[in-house]
């Protein structure tokens, strides 16, 4: 890996953060905070742009250095497992079961799914 990669996958990592935090907020300023709204869609919505760009890169009409800008950088540092697990311990927590199993298996599908849909797409495209 190149200096130059190096910084581009470290740079679009803080873009995708960012992107991650204000979405979050917003979705939430909306919805309210009884469930996790905005971790889902941006996990969802995460998965989806990661199995595009796995399916473009695959086909090569995406260059691999491309690829890990944004597949690891921005779309790395835009999903979050790490707090949708803990946001699905706390609705356990607060006796809310059936918010945690939804939060849980519902992301999981949805995300896998999404996944699969963009990957189908950027497979399609080649």
């Amino acid at each position: 890996m190149t200096p130059l990669l190096f910084i581009a996958v470290a740079a679009a990592g803080g873009v995708g953060a960012v992107a991650r935090l204000y979405l979050d907020g917003l979705v939430g300023s909306r919805l309210g905070g009884a469930f996790p709204f905005g971790t889902t869609l941006i996990n969802v919505t995460g998965s989806l742009l990661l199995g595009l760009v796995t399916g473009l890169a695959m086909n090569h009409l995406l260059a691999s250095e491309w690829s890990l800008v944004l597949g690891v950088g921005l779309l790395g540092g835009y999903t979050t497992f790490s707090t949708a697990s803990i946001e699905t311990v706390r609705l356990a927590q607060a006796h809310r079961y059936l918010a945690a199993l939804a939060n849980s298996v519902g992301m999981l599908v949805a995300a896998v799914a999404a996944a699969a849909l963009g990957l189908w797409v950027g497979l399609a495209l080649g």
